[in-house]
C-alpha cells in the first residue's frame, strides 16, 4: 500500500506544516488543501506563509476535491462539524483519515459519518508556532503521532510511516494510541487553560502558583481517565509540566493565542470533556469545572 494523493481540511498551524511537508515530497499537484468560499478566495490571493515564506499549495473547492489515499482533518474542533462533510468527495473505498484534531472525541465523529474503518486516531505534538493573520512563525514541526483504534500494526500505519519519514516528518505509533492521545488531551486540558486564564507563557510553569493549579488539575483529569479506563497516572501529570517547562519560555499555548486574539477556544472539548465525563461517571472534578466555566465566562463577556 502506497500513499499518492492527500487531501488536507484546516490549513492553521498544524495543517499548514504537513501540507507543505507533504506537498514537497508527494508533489503540489498530489496535495489539495480543501477549502470552500471566503476562505478559499482568500487563500488564493493571499496565501499563507511559514516562517516568513509564501507556501507553494495547492487550494481547491469541496466540490472539486479528487479521491485521496489519505485524508487529513486538520480543524480546530469547533470546525470539524462543517469540515466532515467538504472532504466527501476525497473519500474513496480504500481512503484513510486522519484527524490531527485536539481532544478525545473527533474520531467517533468521523467515524459516524464514513465508517470507523476508515479513521486512523491521530494528533501532533511539540509542535511549537505562533499563527498571526496569514503568517504561521514555526520553531518545531512537531511529531505526529497515529494508530489503529485497536492498536494493531497494518499496512495503514506502516504506509503512513513511510509517507511521514519520506516527506521528513518526525512521526510515532505507539503501542497504546488512545493512552498516547490521552496524555496529549491531559496537556491540553491543564496546560492550555491555565496559561489561557493566567496569560501564562510556557515559562511560567516553572513557578510553583502554575505548577500547584497544574497538579490539581491533572489530578482530577488523571480520575478520569482511569474510570474511562485509560491507564493515565499522577506521575504523567509531572512528566507533562517538565516537557512544558522545556518549551521555549516565551512561547504560548494554542489556547493563550486564541484568548489574546479575540478568537473563541476549544474550552468546551478541554476542561468541558472532563467536567461531561466525570458526571457520567460520578467523579467530582470542582477545579475542572471552575476552570471550564471561567473560560466560558471570560468568552461570553467579550460578546456583552
Amino acid at each position: 500500500m502506497e500513499i499518492r494523493k492527500v487531501a488536507v481540511v484546516g490549513v492553521g498551524a498544524v495543517g499548514a506544516v504537513l501540507a507543505s511537508k507533504l506537498s514537497d515530497f508527494l508533489g503540489k499537484e498530489n496535495v489539495q488543501c480543501i477549502a470552500d468560499g471566503e476562505r478559499l478566495e482568500r487563500y488564493r490571493r493571499d496565501g499563507i506563509f511559514l516562517n516568513g515564506k509564501k507556501l507553494d499549495l495547492t487550494f481547491v473547492a469541496s466540490a472539486d476535491a479528487d479521491e485521496a489515499g489519505l485524508v487529513i482533518i486538520a480543524t480546530k474542533n469547533g470546525q470539524l462539524g462543517e469540515a466532515i462533510p467538504m472532504v466527501r468527495r476525497a473519500v474513496g473505498r480504500n481512503t484513510m483519515i486522519l484527524s490531527v484534531l485536539n481532544g478525545i472525541q473527533s474520531e467517533r465523529e468521523i467515524a459516524d459519518a464514513y465508517g470507523k474503518d476508515r479513521v486512523l486516531y491521530g494528533f501532533v505534538i511539540s509542535l511549537n508556532s505562533i499563527h498571526e493573520g496569514r503568517n504561521i512563525e514555526c520553531t518545531d514541526f512537531g511529531t505526529v503521532v497515529f494508530g489503529e483504534e485497536d492498536n494493531a500494526r497494518t499496512e495503514r500505519t506502516d504506509a503512513l510511516s513511510h509517507l511521514l519519514e519520506n516527506s521528513g516528518m518526525r512521526f510515532s505509533n505507539p503501542d497504546d494510541i488512545h493512552l498516547a492521545q490521552w496524555r496529549k488531551f491531559l496537556i491540553n486540558t491543564v496546560f492550555n487553560t491555565i496559561s489561557a486564564l493566567t496569560r501564562s507563557p510556557y515559562g511560567a510553569f516553572r513557578f510553583e502558583p502554575q505548577r500547584n493549579l497544574a497538579r490539581a488539575a491533572g489530578k482530577e483529569v488523571v480520575a478520569v481517565a482511569n474510570a474511562e479506563g485509560i491507564a493515565l497516572s499522577e506521575s504523567m501529570v509531572e512528566d507533562a509540566i517538565e516537557m512544558m517547562c522545556g518549551h521555549d519560555p516565551h512561547g504560548k499555548t494554542s489556547m493563550l493565542q486564541d484568548m489574546e486574539a479575540g478568537r473563541k477556544s476549544e474550552n468546551g472539548w478541554f476542561c468541558g470533556t472532563i467536567a461531561r465525563l466525570a458526571r457520567r461517571h460520578g467523579i467530582p472534578t470542582p477545579l475542572c469545572d471552575f476552570l471550564w466555566n471561567l473560560v466560558e465566562a471570560s468568552e461570553l463577556a467579550r460578546t456583552i
